[in-house]
């Protein structure tokens, strides 16, 4: 028999904000974190906008002398982690860290690094390439750091899976505790891929919004006169956590993770399937895996990346699975207000998801100001509805035809 797994803590770094309060404050009350970007020279760049983390402070998280040796990613990853175990109250010294790991998506990882050292290569020869490099920009750095943290000796690597990284990578470590192969384990996702390298290339591939003129309404999903999304980095992270152990140690579950399923594509390697035949089969699973019927979800918690492809797809996904209660569950897209972080994006919406079923309340669409046609769901536009929220699904698609559905719900 499975064991039940349930969320014992969150934590966001993002561009709204990086403290869970205030990030959940905006996101109910509509606010985009869409601005123009402030770190960069773009004055060669068609793009100038993007969901940049403005207002970060790694220090509080991490050893002073180690900021310079870890990449921007990572440093995110820490912080967010950071909170999601304050919340749990979570003391490693008294569990068995041997049955404590992290399981972390990015779709990237290193970008920065390997942007600057790139730039040494070149600029100024071999010799000066940092001997940092590498442990700062591989993928699994964020995941390992965090392990040596807070000392866990537990299952641990990343997840690489495009924009369904942390999605994947949550359904990694929902299999692992399930299968009594684990207790605690860290999970979501980070992303901090907003570089000149980053930015030039989703530009050249013409998959993003270029409205600087009006950066908080770039990103319009399902809106249709939607253009491409909006480049954000930032993570989520969460604390999933055996049912029993958590009751264990006096902890208070936050919502049970039900169901997980994943697919893919197999189309293209960056369009997704026009049908969202792909999706649905993964949103199909993770009810299936729940042992739900499409009826019993009360909120989806979409990809809705607000490209003209990708959230048509979605709907025609969410049309095949759930038949006639298609038209009646709410939906929203907590990209219209943060962007699209890529690989940290399944994290940010899990947090999302959890805080969704913890306040009954589901965030605002914003932007949605002219339906499109091929979008006809309720899209919750503009405002945020009051709704007693049992079950979630967030939704992450990415390119590669990776889809991944994962399914939380409230405690009983």
């Amino acid at each position: 028999m499975k064991r039940r797994v349930v969320v014992t803590g969150i934590g966001v770094v993002s561009p709204l904000a990086c403290d869970v309060g205030s990030f959940w404050q905006h996101l109910v009350a509509g606010k985009s974190g869409i601005r123009r970007l402030s770190s960069l020279n773009l004055d060669d760049f068609k793009v100038h906008i993007g969901g940049e983390v403005v207002d970060f402070d790694a220090t509080g998280f991490c050893d002073a002398k180690e900021l310079k040796r870890l990449d921007r990613f990572t440093l995110f990853a820490l912080v967010a982690g950071g909170q999601a175990v304050r919340q749990a109250g979570l003391d490693f010294a008294s569990v068995d860290v041997n049955r404590c790991g992290v399981i972390l998506g990015s779709g990237i990882g290193g970008l920065h690094e390997i942007e600057q050292q790139m730039e040494r290569l070149f600029g100024k020869g071999p010799d000066r390439v940092s001997p940092f490099t590498v442990p700062k920009m591989m993928l699994n750095a964020a995941g390992g750091n965090v392990a040596i943290q807070y000392g866990l000796r537990g299952p641990n690597h990343a997840v690489a899976t495009a924009c369904a990284s942390a999605t994947n990578a949550m359904g990694d470590a929902l299999r692992m505790i399930q299968e009594d192969l684990a207790d605690v384990v860290i999970t979501g996702g980070t992303e901090a891929a907003i570089t000149r390298m980053g930015l030039a290339a989703f530009q050249n591939m013409k998959a993003l919004s270029a409205r600087n003129d009006a950066p908080h309404l770039a990103s319009r999903p399902f809106d249709r006169d939607r253009d491409g999304f909006v480049l954000s980095e930032g993570a989520g992270l969460l604390v999933f956590e055996s049912l029993q152990h958590a009751l264990r140690r006096g902890a208070r579950p936050l919502a049970e993770v039900i169901g997980y399923g994943a697919s893919c594509d197999a189309g293209h390697i960056t369009q997704p399937d026009v049908a969202g035949t792909g999706a649905a089969a993964a949103m199909s699973a993770a009810i299936r895996d729940g042992g739900l019927e499409p009826h019993q979800i009360d909120y989806i918690n979409a990809h809705g990346t607000s490209t003209p492809l990708g959230d048509a797809a979605e709907t025609c996904a969410i049309k095949n699975v759930f038949g006639s209660h298609a038209t009646r569950v709410a939906i929203s897209s907590t990209k219209s207000m943060l962007g699209h972080s890529l690989g940290a994006s399944g994290g940010l919406e899990a947090a999302v998801s959890v805080l969704s079923i913890q306040h009954g309340m589901i965030h605002p669409t914003i932007n949605l100001e002219h339906p499109d046609p091929a979008c006809d769901l309720d899209y919750t536009p503009r405002e945020p509805r009051e709704l007693a929220v049992k079950r979630v699904m967030s939704n992450s698609f990415g390119f590669g035809g990776h889809n991944a559905s994962i399914i939380f719900g409230a405690v009983d």
